[in-house]
């Protein structure tokens, strides 16, 4: 439960607080965009690998699920502006270690693990932080300023990260997010704390099964895709470790014991429903969001700015129908418009296949990405909502970081697959048509097969090409034809990813349609209408 004093910021005070919480949010969301489009930047910057700087991008949405819960819980016994303060911190520690970055290893030390910790501790301090220091009207304006905080974030971030990617730096980028940072730290003292008084327990045997469970299954996933061993074993922990976490949950609970998270909260259908869908929209966002900036940078070519330009229909028309949609729904059900939502998804990323291998320029693409984004916009105006619309005031907190976590492993989990899944048809691609190649000879064909698998893992033609410089021009053209089929056919692959998360959830959605409305309070409780 948590304890509010019984003043309130000024008008003026809270305007600039409700800005500057905003002002967080945006860099929180805007981060994982730039990393996006700069991926090619990034990877010629500091010569290292395609899917190395895919498994950072995992890695940072993996650290912040897997300790969200945690972290929630660090913030009630240390305090909540002070978690996000450290919150803050972790990710301006991110954001300099990219602005000076010299390795792939800097980025995963700083910028994934710290980074993605201090997303954890900032993102639960962040919803207390609102709770407290606003009332009424002005705490309902201060939440939807920064759910359109991090909804612009999404739309401009392609645009915003391509932009100072391709005229100044990706370093810049950063260095900016560093900056926003700093201004809000600087104003900390506009923060009231807001004081926790429920248990201050620890459930140490929960903490860390949540962090091996839902570390477990995309750890093996980043370990199966950069080719490492016991990747089953880790996948199993993974499941073992959330397996335990539930049974242990419950046992403590019935026991009258503290625990991580209240297992109870899993008895209202909505929230059940609505966390997993959470989730698959998380998944489908996170296998687009690896796919499709890869094949812009590695098959077309584009610079950051170009490719950002490209991904700007989905982000925008997420954007305009995520806002659209959550005020003018009318008298449509909820469930109604998440089952439209993951359909146009689903549809959109399907279209999105056949256009792989015969788009040679990037706004081929906008007839599918409007759709998936009016999708994924109309699933962002309903789903905490709906999920959240059962659970009573003071487990509210709770309840939005079982959520948030849900998102996070979605996202995490999205990408991890998504990247995977292409570098081994890739892999595959490559080994199999150099093997039923006529131009390459027989005596070259494994070691050229081993060569692309192991050195050119994701690659433009161009940068092929110069790989090939001493090779005959028959083998030349022959070794380029294959990358691109086999490149192409591993982006059709790994789009399945989306596709099917997708239509999941579009199935999931008539689970929703058979529970009765909710008609939440002015308190923020829920009743059931029959």
């Amino acid at each position: 439960m948590i304890g509010t004093s019984a003043t309130t910021p000024q008008e003026g005070g809270g305007t600039r607080l409700a800005l500057l919480l905003a002002a967080a949010m945006f860099v929180l969301v805007v981060d994982t965009s730039l990393m996006n489009v700069s991926i090619s930047a990034v990877v010629a910057d500091l010569d290292t690998t395609v899917s190395g700087v895919q498994s950072a991008i995992a890695l940072e949405a993996l650290i912040s699920a897997a300790f969200i819960l945690i972290s929630s819980k660090v913030g009630d016994l240390i305090g909540r502006k002070r978690a996000y303060v450290l919150g803050l911190l972790g990710y301006a520690l991110g954001a300099v270690a990219m602005t000076l970055a010299q390795s792939l290893t800097s980025i995963i030390i700083f910028w994934a693990i710290l980074g993605g910790l201090g997303a954890s501790l900032l993102l639960p301090a962040m919803q207390s932080l609102i709770h407290g220091n606003f009332e009424g009207s002005a705490q309902k304006r201060t939440y939807a300023l920064v759910g359109a905080a991090a909804a612009v974030a999404a739309a401009v971030g392609p645009l915003l990260g391509g932009f100072v990617t391709t005229f100044l730096s990706w370093r810049v980028g950063f260095m900016l997010e560093a900056v926003v940072i700093a201004v809000v730290l600087l104003n900390l003292g506009i923060v009231r704390d807001v004081v926790y008084t429920g248990p201050r327990h620890i459930d140490l045997i929960g903490a860390v099964l949540s962090v091996v469970g839902m570390g477990g299954v995309v750890l093996g996933i980043l370990v199966w895709q950069e080719g490492g061993e016991f990747v089953g074993a880790l996948i199993a922990i993974g499941v073992v470790g959330l397996a335990g976490l539930a049974r242990w949950l419950v046992r403590r609970s019935r026991a009258g014991r503290p625990t991580l998270l209240d297992p109870n909260l899993f008895r209202f259908p909505h929230f059940r429903i609505g966390v997993t869908q959470q989730m698959l929209q998380q998944i489908t966002l996170g296998g687009a969001m690896i796919v499709l900036p890869i094949f812009l940078q590695m098959t077309l070519e584009y610079n950051a700015m170009q490719a950002g330009l490209s991904l700007a229909p989905l982000s925008l028309s997420m954007f305009a129908v995520a806002m659209i949609a959550g005020r003018r729904t009318g008298n449509r059900r909820a469930s109604s418009i998440v089952r439209a939502g993951f359909a146009l998804t689903a549809v959109g990323m399907l279209l999105l296949i056949p256009l792989v291998p015969r788009a040679d320029f990037g706004w081929y693409l906008i007839g599918p990405l409007l759709l998936a984004g009016a999708g994924l916009g109309l699933l962002v105006s309903q789903l905490n909502n709906y999920t959240l619309a059962p659970i009573e005031e003071v487990r509210v907190s709770e309840a939005a970081g079982v959520n948030s976590a849900a998102g996070s492993f979605g996202l995490s989990f999205g990408l991890a697959v998504a990247g995977g899944i292409m570098l081994w048809a890739l892999a595959l691609g490559f080994g199999n048509l150099t093997d039923a190649s006529t131009a390459i000879p027989a005596d070259q064909k494994e070691q050229i097969a081993q060569v692309l698998e192991d050195d050119a893992q994701v690659m433009s033609n161009t940068e092929l090409d110069a790989m090939l410089d001493d090779a005959p021009a028959t083998v030349q053209d022959e070794v380029l034809r294959i990358n691109s089929e086999a490149r192409n056919l591993s982006l059709q692959v790994a789009l399945l990813v989306p596709v099917l998360a997708g239509l999941i959830g579009w199935l999931n959605s008539f689970r929703m349609m058979r529970l009765p409305d909710i008609a939440p309070s002015q308190a923020g409780e829920g009743t059931l209408l029959g």
